[in-house]
């Protein structure tokens, strides 16, 4: 269900605020449907965050939709699979509604028989053990606790993310129609780390190279800056006369589709 289309990529010169053995500059990626961060340059085997989920506001002439995740691959490079785990938001005919789900790219997602209530505080892992994928979410605001392991068919390692996306919707043939961001406000992302190659770090970690990811759009949204210590961001939702002036862009080539939407390549 959720799903990086093609990216545009700009190399661009935002200061990283992170701790003393942080990179000085992050790489800006323009995305069609993500907004948030996503580390790359290594192997990595997990991924963890936590995030409150934000209230939609809806209107009542269209539909809107938001999710919410943490998952390690898909990004940029990798072999096409994604392994992720998260929350979503909708709004049809102006009532919203919450559920949680995972996805094992190229497979569709699956909805997780958990309550969600805005407010919540979700926290979620992926664990890579071999072949083997492992899912974990918490709603650590209920106490409800859910965890999964599966193998796979495209394990993709190459990099790790913490998104707040657009979501898109595909049908028979790989057709794919991009839906309209839900407006969520601001949500904030905390407690981030992945590991890789047995090393366990945070975003703006040395050890590998962290990417600011926007998303463009009518209704697009953009990621604050790391906290010092590069463990949380927020995402906030930019309405049309908010948005500044578009970066200039270098088109990424496409990947073929995956479940319900497209993934990206560099």
């Amino acid at each position: 269900m959720k799903w990086l289309a093609t990216l545009a990529v700009v190399i661009g010169g935002l200061a990283a605020t992170g701790t003393a053995q942080a990179r000085t500059v992050h790489d800006v990626a323009s995305s069609t449907n993500w907004a948030g961060y996503a580390v790359s340059g290594s192997t990595f085997t997990d991924i963890k965050g936590t995030w409150v989920q934000p209230a939609v506001t809806c209107a009542t002439t269209i539909s809107t939709y938001a999710a919410f995740w943490v998952g390690l691959g898909g990004f940029s490079g990798g072999p096409g699979g994604l392994e992720q785990i998260g929350t979503e938001s909708e709004c049809n005919q102006g009532h919203p509604s919450y559920s949680i789900w995972y996805e094992l790219l190229p497979d569709g997602s699956v909805t997780i028989p958990m309550a969600l209530t805005p407010g919540d505080t979700v926290s979620a892992e992926v664990s890579i053990t071999g072949p083997t994928a492992t899912l974990t979410i918490a709603d650590l605001t209920s106490g409800a606790t859910f965890s999964t392991t599966a193998t796979p068919s495209v394990l993709d390692t190459s990099s790790a993310e913490w998104i707040a996306e657009a979501p898109s919707r595909c049908f028979a043939g790989s057709r794919c129609l991009q839906l309209t961001l839900a407006n969520f406000g601001t949500v904030q992302f905390s407690g981030s780390s992945t590991t890789a190659n047995g090393h366990v770090g945070t975003i703006s970690d040395a050890s590998w190279s962290a990417t600011a990811v926007e998303l463009g759009g009518n209704v697009s949204a953009a990621p604050a800056g790391l906290t010092p210590d590069g463990t949380a961001f927020s995402v906030a939702v930019i309405q049309p006369t908010q948005a500044a002036k578009p970066k200039a862009k270098v088109k990424a080539k496409p990947k073929r589709p995956h479940g319900r939407a497209a993934t990206p390549a560099a």
